[in-house]
């Protein structure tokens, strides 16, 4: 990793030490998302009622419970935190705070591995669609960082710039194969996120993610160590090609279980770290729990906003986020840009 984009805003360490929160506070954020895993669970087209669930489990209302709406609402939990952690890792060994899967290739080359296996082997399984994308994912974010290495960047921000060129580049190529055999239709599926076709069946693969979150808040400390730069984490005794691999390999294989079951949620990985940042600094095993709490809190807001504005159609949970997050990333630019004057 050059010694160019290490110098920039996500420098473990050598931040300002942010206000210290105890994790006592997350019970805030537990109470605001239980409150909206029952609003979420009671929207929908669907005739539903909490009352009709008195009269046992053959009654309709337990039936949309159990095949749409709790699905539903346990698929976007847990792809909302999954992928803040994965932003967090990502941004933890890039050491860059505006990277993240969206902003670094990651999602766009999920989708390419998604397309390539539509056209070559419509009918693998979802768990083999995964570890196709996941492995695509992989190699787009090594290309990644294999351009941050032969750029010269003398500015944090031209590493998210990088990012979302070979992004658009991915994803016009992923366009032009998709408009060449007719499936435009099918592609705008995996770029748009949408959780209104998740159902019972058709939502586990994102306890894969999940389960990867849990595995990166057990290696919190490695990751914070190799956070620190290659020299750093070898005077430790710590493989610092090893860690970064698998730290990307959990970020890749997260992207992809999110983009098999509903598609790209953009800046997701952007935000809810920084934000997190500012309150706990660079320390991912502390940050990790908050990051996850927050990560799903602010999916579940975002589609239920998306289902609310129109009801009872929907829009979009990635058109929600995309709009929402762009404009946090503004903010985040602005605010960055500010403190450096």
């Amino acid at each position: 990793m050059s010694s160019a984009h290490h110098r920039d805003a996500r420098v473990p360490g050598c931040a300002p030490a942010p206000r210290a929160l105890s994790h006592a506070w997350l019970a805030l954020p537990l109470v605001l998302t239980a409150a909206l895993v029952g609003l979420s669970l009671g929207i929908g087209a669907g005739d539903f009622s909490f009352a009709g669930l008195l009269a046992g489990a053959g009654s309709d209302s337990w039936q949309l419970l159990v095949v749409s709406r709790l699905p539903r609402t346990l698929a976007l939990l847990l792809a909302g935190m999954s992928l803040a952690v994965a932003g967090l890792i990502m941004q933890m060994l890039v050491r860059n705070r505006f990277v993240e899967p969206s902003t670094a290739g990651t999602i766009e080359s999920a989708t390419l591995g998604v397309l390539v296996l539509a056209l070559l082997a419509p009918d693998t399984p979802v768990f083999g669609k995964m570890l196709v994308a996941a492995g695509f994912a992989l190699a787009g974010t090594f290309v990644f960082l294999g351009l941050l290495r032969r750029i010269p960047l003398r500015s944090p921000y031209l590493v998210p710039l990088v990012g979302l060129i070979l992004g658009g580049v991915v994803q016009a190529v992923t366009t032009f194969f998709a408009y060449r055999y007719d499936m435009l239709q099918t592609l705008h599926a995996w770029t748009v996120g949408d959780f209104s076709g998740v159902l019972r069946g058709r939502y586990e693969l994102l306890w894969i993610g999940a389960a990867l979150a849990l595995a990166a808040w057990f290696a919190a400390d490695r990751f914070t160590v190799a956070g620190m730069g290659q020299q750093f984490t070898t005077n430790l005794g710590l493989n610092y090609q090893r860690l970064t691999f698998w730290g990307l390999v959990i970020v890749a294989a997260i992207s992809a279980t999110v983009v098999v079951t509903a598609g790209s949620i953009p800046f997701l990985g952007l935000i809810v770290p920084n934000v997190v940042s500012i309150l706990f600094g660079d320390n991912m095993r502390r940050s990790v729990p908050w990051v996850a709490v927050l990560g799903g809190l602010f999916v579940l807001a975002c589609d239920i906003i998306g289902r609310l504005i129109v009801f009872p159609y929907e829009i979009p949970i990635g058109t929600v986020v995309g709009v929402i997050g762009g404009a946090l990333f503004l903010f985040l630019l602005l605010r960055g840009r500010s403190r450096e004057a």
